[in-house]
């Protein structure tokens, strides 16, 4: 972050989510309708086919064994071995498609989070820790995967299977289905109760999760792994990971029994209720009530038994529903971020670029509550002309070259290219446009020919290999045992300082664009290093607009025009020999460079 932004934070931890709207959730299963109608479809039929079963047992147990009739015994025996089949299949079906549909709709979460990401401003993600922005996407959408693939179908079939139960139950005793059917308002209650309990743990739960991704991002990292030895602080970020992967163990179990006891007490009373119709049963027939035949008491036993399973699987799919509900209200949060940055409904294209830069009486703040960062500034690039930016940090250098590329925004004024507000300009344009080389170069953990290709995914092994010629660093590309093929490591770790910012310089040759931006690409490497890179830069300069934020002054002295910056506003502008003239800002700032230069060395 700059010493200009300020810094960001958190909500507190118990601040209230939005509510997650079912009808946004179920939007995500819409273009999944056909096959989920099939899915309907076989539920339907796999619930009707289960209650025929305990109809065929009570027509054996009261018909075919009383009566001796073998042939309707044996077609009985084999429509029960029929449905059992029928229904086997079914399920296979029914789980193939289900699971499907789940892992397509969570393929789409992953994808739109992922897009939305792409298209924040650079402030979200100064602001926003990494390991939280890897936990959104791996644990909370993970989270949601027994939701999205198995809930909603299975939410169909148990309430499917408990209507037909039901009515199969109604068609065999009225009465006895009253006296199975008195506790269910009670069981519905208590799992309503589970549910809010148990979303309320798994949302402190995924935050928790997100602070250990975090810590693990952060410290495990290459910088994290050499900063923790040199500082000798390896035992105490160990003993706070201990401390952070404690208070998820208590979440998680707090998660586990939620209403554990609770359930079970529904489960227990589910259990005892055959007794209890067979108790209610015998009572009725001693009292002189009507009889029951063996075949429909056993039948509804077995009807009974079979709602009870479906029941216990709804009011459980009932409260992962709502447990899930927090994963989606995390997963919507991120949905519903503003995207500052956005392309015009009908952007400006342009085919050929000359590369003239132009700040317009340019204003930026980061938020209402700081400063303006910059305020007034008023330059102009002619295209192939160079400019370099130089003040004391914090002065908004690197800021005024951000709002070329449109990293962030302008709040007043405006930054053009070729006449174009590049707020105008297409994003495809703009980034053919404008190329940057900063400080801090990111190489990703592939080989070296690939992390080049990122440029230009087109780019022959010619084209590359002119292009690391430029930048000065073929030779020793080649005398890697791999050559192009070898792997940079994590952040581009087993190459130097130099070495990577010349494959960033090759990369940035190899996109060619006519605007390009070096944000103090040289102010972290020693004097030898600097001017191997230097002459690597001047190379990729040519022909080109340049706008250069300088750290050392020794790389701007050619510059066309160089530009000082304090507190955000224009001091001085002109060439070296005029700013030494006026003896102001710009001279002292070089007189500091030479004293400093002999300590350097």
């Amino acid at each position: 972050m700059k010493p200009d932004e300020p810094a960001w934070t958190p909500p507190p931890k118990d601040a209230a989510q939005p509510p997650a709207e079912l009808r946004r959730i179920l939007r995500l299963f819409r273009p999944y309708r056909g096959r989920l109608a099939v899915v309907g479809l076989l539920v339907g039929a796999s619930s009707l086919v289960s209650v025929a079963s305990p109809f065929l047992l009570r027509e054996i147990l009261d018909t075919a064994l009383p009566q001796g009739r073998t042939g309707l015994l044996t077609l009985l025996a084999l429509g029960m071995i029929l449905t059992a089949v029928m229904n086997s299949v079914f399920g296979v079906l029914q789980t193939l498609i289900s699971t499907t549909v789940g892992q397509r709709v969570m393929h789409d979460l992953r994808t739109a989070v992922y897009a939305q990401l792409q298209r924040m401003p650079l402030a979200f993600f100064t602001r926003t820790r990494t390991g939280e922005v890897q936990s959104r996407i791996a644990n909370d959408i993970g989270g949601m995967q027994a939701t999205v693939t198995s809930t909603a179908t299975s939410l169909v079939s148990n309430l499917t299977a408990v209507i037909a139960t039901v009515v199969a139950m109604l068609a065999l005793d009225w009465r006895l289905t009253v006296v199975s059917l008195l506790l269910l308002p009670v069981f519905i209650w208590i799992s309503r109760r589970v549910g809010r309990e148990r979303k309320k743990i798994t949302t402190q739960r995924q935050k928790q999760m997100a602070a250990m991704a975090a810590t693990v991002t952060e410290s495990l990292s290459v910088s994290g792994i050499l900063l923790g030895r040199t500082m000798g602080r390896s035992d105490s970020l160990t003993q706070g990971f201990a401390e952070e992967s404690e208070r998820l163990v208590d979440l998680e179990v707090r998660a586990s029994m939620a209403g554990r006891w609770r359930m079970s007490t529904i489960g227990i009373v589910m259990a005892a209720m055959p007794a209890v119709i067979y108790w209610a049963a015998g009572m009725a027939l001693q009292s002189g009530g009507p009889a029951v035949s063996i075949g429909t008491l056993v039948a509804f036993v077995s009807l009974q038994q079979g709602l009870f399973r479906p029941a216990v699987s709804l009011l459980s799919t009932g409260v992962q529903m709502q447990t899930s509900l927090a994963l989606f209200q995390r997963i919507f949060e991120y949905l519903d971020l503003t995207v500052d940055i956005t392309e015009r409904e009908n952007p400006v294209r342009l085919e050929k670029v000359r590369g003239e830069v132009r700040f317009e009486n340019v204003d930026f703040s980061y938020d209402d509550k700081s400063g303006p960062a910059l305020s007034g500034v008023d330059v102009t690039v002619p295209a192939g002309a160079g400019l370099a930016v130089v003040g004391p940090t914090g002065s908004g250098k690197s800021t005024l070259s951000y709002l070329v590329p449109r990293l962030y925004d302008v709040t007043g004024g405006r930054v053009t290219l070729d006449g174009v507000d590049v707020r105008d300009l297409d994003f495809d344009t703009l980034a053919r446009a404008v190329g940057v080389v900063s400080q801090e170069t990111y190489l990703f953990h592939a080989s070296v020919a690939e992390n080049l290709r990122f440029a230009k995914p087109d780019a022959t092994d010619e084209e590359i290999e002119a292009a690391a010629r430029a930048a000065q660093i073929h030779d020793h590309i080649v005398s890697l045992p791999d050559g192009y093929d070898t792997l940079v490591g994590e952040r581009g770790y087993r190459f130097s300082g130099g070495e990577k910012q010349r494959l960033a310089i090759a990369r940035t040759i190899l996109r060619d664009p006519p605007v390009l931006i070096l944000d103090e690409a040289t102010s972290a490497l020693d004097t030898r290093t600097e001017f191997a890179v230097q002459e690597a830069i001047d190379a990729l300069s040519a022909g080109r607009t340049t706008i250069t934020i300088a750290h050392r002054l020794s790389t701007v002295r050619d510059a066309d025009q160089i530009v000082v910056l304090d507190g955000g506003r224009t001091a001085e502008r002109g060439t070296h020999e005029e700013l030494l003239r006026l003896d102001g800002r710009y001279a002292a700032l070089v007189r500091r460079d030479t004293e400093m230069a002999p300590a350097a060395g």
